[in-house]
């Protein structure tokens, strides 16, 4: 196969990997820790209408969430990758950033979550796999 086309293949299989990883801890976590009483977590406005109900606890599985879907994404990409793996991981961290971000547009959060979610989620997590899968030769 030739490099650009498996690299191309790398960043695709990291992002479809990392958001099946992202939903599937987000799906549970509802019924690891409940939603405060009276949230509406049905849909986006109702969501939105309850954030002020939501404690620190509430917080902990987007976080994981957006760390391990990354870090998973990144990981695989960089496995996959025909060469500079270091540069596919941080591809996939910089995209699951960005929808991070409109994430953080879309449905405001508390201005601590949003910091530490937007400074420890993504990139740091896209580095670790990088570093993780270039060691890996």
């Amino acid at each position: 196969m030739k490099p650009i086309v498996r690299n191309i293949l790398a960043v695709i299989v990291g992002l479809v990997a990392g958001s099946a990883v992202n939903m599937g801890i987000i799906m549970i976590s509802g019924s690891i820790i409940p939603p405060p009483e009276g949230a509406d977590n049905a849909t986006m406005e109702g969501l939105k209408a309850s954030m002020h109900l939501f404690q620190p606890k509430h917080f902990l599985f987007p976080f994981l969430a957006h760390a391990l879907g990354t870090f998973v994404g990144a990981l695989l990409a960089a496995i996959i990758a025909a060469n500079r793996k270091m540069l596919f991981a941080l591809i996939v961290g910089l995209f699951f950033l960005a929808g991070g971000i409109v994430n953080i547009l879309m449905l405001p959060s508390p201005l601590w979550f949003s910091i530490v979610d937007l400074i420890g989620a993504y990139l740091p997590e896209a580095f670790i796999a990088g570093k993780l899968a270039s060691s890996r030769r």
